[in-house]
């Protein structure tokens, strides 16, 4: 099964996640950068504080706590000491383009938790073969909506239809490491169907996805009950998909394929004649 993510800094929506099966709960300080890469996108941009981190320790106990925190800055070292002493379980690096900024943040988590790159730029894109050489890599997640800007694309799963995260997953994989790419909603719903996204994440061997914002919308209800039947009814029909995909063949994954590039093709031809 996948190991999936939910972003929150709400302990009663982390719960939630946790107690429908979510393997780990996502907060997000991330904010260098981020505005002038995605601004006017229609986009989530958090502003999770370490204090966030310290309060969903207190309530988690199955769920992961992940944080994603700045890319390498001259402030790095403080603030990742702050995140792993507040609790964290695995801390995601985003925005690193050079072997030397992976090597800066290892140096610093040394060994204090897992470690999780985001792969996201065309620079991380051209070092990775020199970065999967260093060791005290855990886990990489391929983040499919500033790597399709950064490589010009019009639609972030043209990278799954050209072939693109697959050429970086076959690295990936040959060196032994865990990864993980893009998001997902709920299943039976989407522009790009959720089940094609994750019968794509069994055919190249993924193990970690985020769910979406789509998969449970917060900004159509704060109701915890509401929040609660959703996360339960969307995780089981999920997991009960993945069942299903455990018994299928190759031939059925790259028939899924196909109805993937197809339909990914036919939404940029869409956003390229608006």
């Amino acid at each position: 099964m996948l190991d999936l993510m939910y972003i929150t800094n709400k302990p009663d929506i982390a719960l939630i996640a946790q107690n429908a099966g979510v393997d780990r709960i996502f907060v997000d300080m991330e904010y260098i950068g981020k505005y002038e890469r995605q601004g006017g996108m229609d986009t989530v941009q958090n502003h999770h504080t370490v204090k966030d981190v310290e309060n969903l320790r207190k309530v988690l106990n199955k769920s992961k706590l992940l944080v994603r925190v700045n890319p390498i800055h001259k402030n790095s070292e403080k603030e990742i000491n702050a995140v792993l002493e507040a609790g964290a379980d695995i801390v995601m690096l985003p925005m690193w383009h050079t072997a030397e900024d992976v090597e800066k943040f290892i140096h610093i988590i040394d060994g204090r938790a897992k470690t999780m790159l985001l792969l996201e730029n065309a620079d991380a894109v051209k070092n990775l073969d020199s970065v999967l050489r260093l060791n005290g890599i855990d886990e990489i997640h391929i983040g499919l909506n500033d790597l399709h800007l950064s490589l010009g694309r019009h639609f972030l799963f043209e990278l799954l239809a050209d072939s693109t995260v697959e050429e970086i997953t076959k690295k990936i994989k040959s060196a032994g490491i865990k990864f993980g790419f893009g998001g997902f909603g709920r299943i039976g719903e989407g522009l790009l169907p959720a089940e094609y996204i994750v019968a794509e994440h069994y055919r190249l061997g993924s193990s970690i996805a985020i769910l979406s914002r789509s998969f449970c919308d917060l900004s159509k209800t704060n109701d915890l009950k509401v929040i609660d039947d959703v996360f339960q009814s969307g995780m089981k029909k999920l997991r009960d998909y993945e069942l299903y995909l455990q018994g299928c063949d190759r031939n059925f994954l790259h028939d899924t394929h196909l109805k993937l590039q197809s339909r990914v093709n036919y939404i940029v031809r869409e956003i390229k004649n608006v």
